[in-house]
């Protein structure tokens, strides 16, 4: 396989530029959105070209407003190979202000990805849990569609910090079990960053999901989303209405968004680390 070393467009906050593995080429199926590349294709076409190993994130729109603040958070989505434009209020924004592109739900990304051979086949693919508990539902959920999972091929994610994630159990184990695809299922400015370290110390490179709530969603882990619901941009309000005091204040939050790309549009907005 063979892979570019391109720089991202970014000298990260006064380091030195870092040089980054790519695996896929950026071209006309990506719009520049305040320094990102967003994937402008389809969600099928993003599932395939994952086969070519690679960092796949999932952006939400109360993460995105961090950008100028979250180092790890910023230094992740530059390094990411595929960025999905699953926040419906930046896409509502962008398409105002720039060259359309259609919303990629991490949920319907996570269901395609499912449905390929490669994805479901036993001990071909490694899981991150958030916890025991998840852990759970969401391996039940999995049998229930035919997918068994290796026990091998499941890791609880410890409570990762603010600063570098350092997790050498979970290197080993992937390095041990070389899955062709490692799903990480975490939170959001956690999972990027954990993507972002296994794809620069890991000896090879598998396609690295970074899908965080997406199967929660089927198996029951947070509020059941309808695929209605997804498609016409409500899953927010689904989460906000089953815990108000967790994610109302969170999505709330997001307005900020809307300054933020008026101002920076296709730029890469300066990074202060100042909230």
């Amino acid at each position: 396989m063979s892979t570019e070393y391109n720089k991202p467009p970014d000298s990260h906050f006064g380091s030195p530029p870092l040089t980054e593995r790519r695996c896929i080429p950026r071209g006309d199926e990506h719009r520049r959105i305040l320094g990102i590349d967003f994937f402008a294709g389809t969600v099928q076409q993003a599932a395939d070209r994952m086969r070519r190993g690679g960092l796949l994130v999932v952006p939400a729109a109360p993460a995105l407003i961090e950008l100028g603040t979250n180092a790890g958070y910023r230094e992740a989505l530059l390094g990411a190979d595929l960025v999905l434009p699953d926040s419906a209020y930046m896409v509502m924004i962008w398409n105002r202000i720039g060259k359309r592109i259609h919303r990629l739900s991490g949920l319907e990304y996570l269901r395609v990805l499912l449905m390929q051979s490669d994805a479901r086949a036993f001990g071909n693919t490694l899981w991150i849990m958030a916890g025991e508990r998840s852990a759970k539902l969401n391996l039940d959920w999995l049998l229930a569609q035919g997918i068994r999972v290796r026990h091998e091929c499941t890791y609880n994610a410890p409570m990762y910090g603010k600063g570098p994630i350092v997790d050498p159990a979970l290197l080993a184990l992937i390095e041990q079990q070389r899955p062709q695809h490692v799903i990480v299922t975490l939170g959001g400015g956690n999972q990027e960053r954990l993507g972002l370290y296994l794809k620069r110390n890991l000896s090879y490179l598998p396609a690295i999901h970074c899908i965080g709530a997406a199967i929660a969603f089927l198996s029951g882990d947070q509020v059941h989303i309808p695929e209605w619901a997804d498609q016409f941009y409500l899953g927010w309000l689904f989460r906000s209405l089953s815990e108000p005091k967790r994610y109302a204040p969170r999505y709330w939050a997001a307005r900020k968004l809307l300054g933020i790309m008026l101002r920076y549009r296709s730029e890469l907005p300066p990074f202060t680390g100042k909230e």
